[in-house]
């Protein structure tokens, strides 16, 4: 999940040796719905998460983690006991306890009470951005500090060496971790705000640059697909430079298939824009989500475009075939008809 992505947004808003790929683009017109007298979903709705039971979770940086059970939508936040109403992530583990990702550390949520743990006393490190659950059933912590493997009482520094990089580094961001997974055959991979992919093999780190074909250093999102290949969103670190003048620059999609890394020229957003989110859902199909260019879908052949009017942080394909989309400007779901469906406090849930 990249819910802690549409923090650079509010920061951002506040204060090469590559393969082309040839590609064909189709769009896809739906009206979209929306309900009147009704209040989105959060401001920024930062992830979109679907438990064990079917209930359906949404992270927000200013309304707490809102939750909707089949019947009605609640909001869990400081008054229910949360240290904070910035919860921007969910993930339920092996004995259906959920763990929060805040910014005030993590916690940790039983259905009835609440754990918060602190990593250590500085900011950084208490500003969750990732959480991951391996196939041993690890739990790994990102945070805007790097990454740390949580046994259930301490967290353990994991320290990833830095790659020589020739673009130049936002210190405020440089240890921020935008990514955790694994692959099929139990590789880790980490994702960051500036020293670009990186894989760990158990033994051997080995990272992906720029340099290497990347678009940027700037990791949004990392996913597999059917043929393992590895689908890269990056962002456009140039956005980070005070002077307005010098704000253009790379950033997109790219693909590393059998250690090449490929682009898709035909598709400007996937080139020049920031790219928050890129998602498998259940029948393999890549979505995409971009920045003022709706959502992409991917099927194996071409690419559908999807007109969502916001930037979209984070995916959900639910047991019911709807795709969820959580974004900057509240909550989006693709119906089973396709049609394009704004959720508010109202609904439409069915």
């Amino acid at each position: 999940m990249k819910h802690q992505l549409s923090l650079i947004v509010v920061m951002i808003f506040l204060s090469c040796n590559s393969q082309e790929k040839k590609t064909k683009t189709s769009e896809v017109t739906n009206t979209i719905e929306t309900t009147k007298e009704a209040s989105q979903i959060g401001q920024y709705v930062t992830s979109a998460f679907e438990d064990s039971k079917g209930h359906l979770w949404f992270g927000t940086i200013d309304k707490g983690m809102a939750k909707y059970d089949e019947k009605k939508l609640k909001y869990y936040t400081k008054k229910d006991g949360l240290p904070t109403n910035r919860v921007t992530g969910v993930i339920e583990d092996s004995k259906n306890n959920y763990w929060f990702s805040t910014d005030k550390g993590l916690l940790k949520f039983d259905g009835k009470n609440y754990m918060r743990y602190s990593i250590n006393d500085d900011f950084g490190s208490n500003m969750i951005s990732q959480l991951f659950i391996d196939n041993q059933g690890v739990l790994w912590v990102g945070t805007w500090a790097g990454v740390y493997i949580f046994n259930g009482k301490d967290f353990e520094y994991f320290n990833i060496p830095y790659p020589k990089i020739e673009t130049i580094i936002n210190k405020d961001t440089k240890d921020w971790i935008t990514e955790i997974t694994q692959d099929s055959k139990g590789n880790m991979w980490f994702g960051r705000d500036g020293y670009g992919l990186c894989k760990y093999d158990g033994e051997v780190f080995t990272h992906y640059l720029k340099k290497d074909g990347l678009h940027s250093n700037n990791i949004t999102a990392i996913i597999f697909d059917e043929d393992e290949s590895i689908w890269i969103g990056t962002r456009v670190s140039e956005k980070d430079n005070l002077d307005p003048k010098k704000r253009e620059g790379k950033g997109g999609v790219n693909k590393l298939v059998n250690g090449t890394i490929m682009s898709f020229p035909e598709i400007d957003a996937f080139n020049s824009n920031d790219v928050y989110e890129i998602y498998k859902d259940r029948s393999g199909a890549i979505w995409i989500s971009t920045v003022r260019s709706g959502v992409y879908q991917y099927n194996g052949q071409t690419f559908d475009n999807y007109n969502i009017p916001i930037s979209i942080m984070d995916m959900l394909d639910d047991t019911n075939g709807n795709l969820w989309l959580a974004g900057a400007g509240g909550l989006y779901r693709i119906n089973k008809q396709g049609e394009i469906e704004n959720i508010t406090t109202n609904g439409p849930w069915n």
